[in-house]
């Protein structure tokens, strides 16, 4: 192991090293585009090509440099390497709020990532982030905490108002909340045939975590439980969180009741 730490040292303690190897992935470079494109002085790239060569992975023709096929095998698997530890910077910060205790939740599951957390003295950008999602989609389907803010929760309505297709899952508690916050909005909204409202009492996660599909894709809305504070949203066009997602929005969907069931809300009973 000491040795493969020594080449893992090796590779990522220069940026020079690093920038001859990107550099010759896109194809054979003499030395001076190499400089050009590195910003390495002439004695700093001949040492670099040395011990390149020394490890096998470029070989040289003439004024040429090329990657051997081993060089190619470091390549590729060194761009993953700094794509992995890219995507879990990104994630880190929030990730106690994912719901990670979820089966089969995992960070294999983003191919790609946007997170928008609130910053300091503009808090707003998780709220932007989702209505911009929402107003920009042709159909959604959801469960948990999600939508929760004011400043999402009128383009929502507005939206299902205009041509939205929604169907979600509340806990009970959460759509008392949406009654709270305009009850004659929100019941008006339920009676229009694009909108499908479901309770379910037992969500996991349902104080933390609020997840939204939208036409390409998925949204986790994380709050913190003790607060109620938007912690991050993190949304992602990967087809694994998707079919993840989907798996768990219909095993909710198919345990949830339609809001005309739903006697025990006292603050529905005009809409019977």
């Amino acid at each position: 192991m000491d040795a493969t730490l020594d080449d893992i040292e090796f590779l990522v303690s220069s940026t020079h090293r690093v920038g001859v190897l990107d550099a010759l992935t896109s194809g054979p470079c003499d030395r001076t585009d190499l400089r050009t494109t590195t910003g390495a002085s002439a004695p700093t790239m001949g040492r670099i090509l040395s011990d390149f060569q020394e490890r096998h992975w470029v070989e040289r023709d003439g004024n040429v440099y090329r990657l051997t096929g081993l060089g190619e095998f470091v390549a590729a698997q060194f761009q993953e390497f700094v794509a992995a530890m890219a995507h879990q910077r990104r994630l880190r910060e929030v990730w106690p709020w994912l719901p990670t205790e979820i089966d089969g939740f995992s960070i294999e599951l983003f191919t790609d990532v946007v997170v928008s957390q609130p910053g300091p003295g503009y808090p707003y950008r998780p709220v932007e982030r989702l209505t911009e999602l929402l107003t920009a989609a042709d159909t959604m389907r959801g469960f948990g905490m999600a939508l929760l803010k004011s400043g999402n929760l009128e383009p929502f309505f507005e939206h299902v108002r205009e041509d939205l297709t929604c169907e979600y899952v509340y806990p009970p508690a959460v759509f008392e909340e949406l009654l709270s916050w305009d009850e004659t909005t929100v019941l008006e909204t339920t009676r229009h045939a694009n909108y499908t409202v479901l309770l379910h009492d037992d969500l996991p996660l349902e104080d933390r975590c609020g997840i939204c599909l939208f036409d390409d894709r998925v949204c986790i809305c994380c709050y913190d439980p003790g607060t109620g504070a938007l912690q991050s949203l993190v949304d992602t066009g990967s087809a694994e969180m998707r079919t993840w997602a989907e798996s768990y929005y219909e095993q909710f969907r198919d345990q949830a009741r339609p809001l005309t069931d739903a006697t025990d809300l006292s603050s529905v009973e005009s809409i019977h």
